[in-house]
């Protein structure tokens, strides 16, 4: 039990140390490294809702895959194991992007764009027989809307509509894309094994 502990809460300790040291190495002060944006700005803590919950959504993705993968079956094979690491790892992907803002602030745009679109197209083109075994209606619904969320993100400037309202329907399309992202990998966790997607 003692070994179990550790396991969880060293890491977690080590984290938080490193976590705080470089922040304050970078000029951040404590308050602002541990206390939470609203507090410290006095805003709403509803500030950012949707954006938040959108996180949760690529990490709940990220986590049931996770755990898929911990608790697996015996009889999980190796392509089936690789599809959940490969769903695993785009959803931290997006969820850390999505966090730290990466793609509005320190990557090039259309440089990560492209590389998402690699990836879900590698996934869809390795696995294909699988995902659509285990659920291709909600996949290929999730890959629509969030290239949608996409098209519309680099276009806003040629939609002839105010700047909110294309907003709604850019963050529109990538939340109902990223519920029914979390909802394929819950599948593709779950799903019985039969036929392709066991193979």
């Amino acid at each position: 039990m003692l070994i179990s502990v550790s396991a969880v809460a060293l890491p977690a300790l080590v984290f938080y140390g490193a976590a705080v040291l470089v922040l304050q190495n970078s000029g951040f002060s404590l308050m602002e490294i541990l206390r939470d944006p609203a507090q410290q700005s006095g805003a709403s803590s509803f500030l950012g809702f949707v954006s938040n919950i959108g996180v949760w959504l690529w990490v709940s993705s990220f986590a049931i895959c996770c755990y898929s993968l911990i608790t697996r079956p015996t009889d999980m094979t190796r392509g089936r194991a690789e599809l959940i690491v490969l769903l695993a790892l785009l959803s931290l992907l997006l969820a850390v992007d999505d966090f730290f803002l990466l793609h509005e602030r320190y990557v090039y745009q259309k440089g990560i764009f492209l590389f998402y679109a690699l990836c879900a197209l590698t996934l869809l083109a390795r696995h294909f027989r699988r995902i659509i075994e285990i659920d291709g209606f909600s996949f290929g619904l999730a890959g629509m809307l969030l290239a949608s969320s996409i098209i519309i993100d680099m276009e806003q400037r040629h939609i002839p509509f105010d700047y909110a309202h294309v907003q709604l329907l850019e963050e529109g399309c990538k939340f109902v894309g990223a519920s029914l992202w979390l909802y394929f990998c819950g599948r593709a966790g779950s799903a019985p094994m039969s036929g392709v997607a066991q193979q």
